[in-house]
């Protein structure tokens, strides 16, 4: 009788939502009870002192003054007005110029390098061979061996590429003589700078120390350079946001994958190309050929000149959690936030996880590195994965679903949807973007970034491709920071 009196009351079965320990669900599926796990975990991972720092920081409490706007209400409506400079961008590319001449603050003694900060001699092994062979071809010295000696004398100096309003994938190398895309933010003025995608094979950005490196550079500097230049004058400048969003629809992320945006772009340069070298023929179809041959990648530095030109526009807003930069260097992973200025938040770079090349292994890798992460800062990359089905083996799965499912996992840290990047295996929906520092503490999630895999030591290059996350150590620094600033 009491059971029916139970199951009257309950209008059926028991049904059980189980919080926490997956061990309690499993034994009531052994019994073949219906039960759904909710995967739930504490705020801030259950520290105490993360967990009242960010109940200060999303609600508000007692400390904040009468009369005063609380810390909660300040940072919402600071994150409102960032998160509308970002999608309020409008990202054109404008020129080709050298780096000299472009970058503030750039000079000939200086080697660019991706990442936050780091000393020489904390530098990976991977990331120190490139800044090595980069300062060879800007002629600061003979050889790499000579090169390493004057950048441990300081007699060479380095800089992180976004302390110069620029980014570069990988090692992200850039020094003074060597040619930038020049991207205008036309919403704002600002501009963001970027090198000129190498194409596949021995290449600087993987830390390749090969002869044929430098000749290709300098091929880049001379003849190709300035073809892109004119082309793009005789263009009126290039749309990029227009390139990507329809990029978004073919299938690319715009991280790992830009075969469909590489060949927008060369199909809309081409016409450009042809009139800017229609007396040189020879010339034309060398720069053609180097675009549409083996470098499917070309236009991800064109994206990541975008996206940084988006992020600095957002940067700067007095209180804001916005995060508008995240970098790596091969050693840490370093984040920017709108409201706390220049100052980086680092932890360490992760290990990649994903799909190696025959005869490499997990122990051959580099950790993480590259500026190119500036693409899921603006809802790009692995913030995109459902729209890139093909890209999902790098996440150690099978089912095509799986991007779909971090695409939303990524909607719990973000701020918006994208008004311009669309996703059509969502329905329409756009890209989640503005990661929020408080969201990434408070859920736990770190934002997941596609990338490729180099090899730790210079001279040998990609070996592989995959995804890794941001350290959570990061967020937790500068949530701190925040509390501190708005306090």
């Amino acid at each position: 009788m009491a059971t029916e009196k139970a199951r009257a009351l309950l209008g059926g079965p028991p049904r059980v939502v189980n919080v926490g320990l997956e061990l309690f669900a499993a034994e009531l599926q052994r019994q073949q009870a219906p039960v759904v796990q909710v995967d739930w975990q504490p705020p801030a991972g259950g520290d105490a002192r993360l967990a009242g720092l960010l109940a200060r920081l999303t609600a508000g409490d007692a400390r904040d003054r009468p009369g005063q706007a609380s810390a909660a209400a300040r940072i919402e409506a600071a994150n409102a007005t960032a998160v509308r400079r970002l999608l309020d961008s409008q990202p054109v590319l404008v020129d080709v110029l050298t780096a000299g001449d472009a970058l503030p603050g750039m000079a000939h003694d200086l080697v660019l390098h991706a990442g936050p900060p780091i000393a020489w001699d904390a530098m990976c092994p991977l990331q120190r061979g490139a800044v090595a062979v980069g300062a060879v071809y800007e002629g600061l010295a003979a050889d790499p061996a000579e090169a390493a000696r004057r950048l441990a004398e300081g007699a060479i100096r380095i800089a992180p590429c976004h302390a110069h309003a620029a980014v570069g994938p990988m090692t992200g190398i850039i020094t003074a003589s060597m040619p930038v895309f020049v991207v205008e933010n036309r919403a704002t003025g600002n501009r963001a700078y970027v090198t000129i995608n190498e194409g596949m094979g021995k290449v600087l950005r993987f830390g390749a120390t090969q002869p044929e490196v430098l000749e290709r550079l300098r091929w880049m500097r001379d003849e190709l350079a300035p073809a892109l230049r004119a082309a793009i004058a005789d263009a009126g400048g290039l749309d990029l946001n227009a390139l990507v969003a329809q990029a978004l629809q073919m299938g690319d992320e715009l991280h790992m994958r830009n075969l469909a945006s590489t060949a927008l772009f060369v199909r809309a340069i081409a016409p450009h190309l042809t009139a800017a070298l229609r007396r040189d023929g020879d010339r034309l179809d060398r720069v053609m050929r180097f675009l549409t041959r083996n470098n499917d990648q070309f236009f991800l530095n064109l994206a990541m000149g975008a996206a940084k030109a988006a992020a600095d526009a957002a940067h700067g807003v007095p209180d804001s959690s916005l995060v508008t930069a995240m970098a790596r260097n091969g050693v840490e992973l370093g984040l920017r936030v709108s409201g706390l200025g220049d100052r980086w938040f680092t932890g360490p770079a992760d290990l990649v996880q994903g799909l190696y090349f025959p005869g490499y292994t997990a122990a051959d890798a580099c950790r993480d590195i590259g500026d190119s992460a500036i693409m899921e800062t603006v809802g790009l990359g692995g913030m995109a994965m459902a729209t890139a089905p093909a890209l999902v083996p790098f996440l150690g799965l099978r089912d095509t679903r799986a991007g779909q499912q971090q695409t939303q996992l990524a909607r719990e840290i973000t701020l918006a949807e994208h008004e311009v990047f669309l996703l059509p295996a969502l329905g329409g929906q756009g890209t989640p973007v503005g990661i929020d520092v408080r969201k990434v503490v408070e859920t736990g999630i770190t934002p997941l970034i596609n990338t490729a895999i180099a090899h730790r030591e210079p001279g040998i290059g990609q070996i592989g491709a995959g995804v890794a996350h941001a350290p959570p150590a990061a967020f937790a620094a500068a949530l701190e920071a925040l509390a501190a600033a708005i306090s």
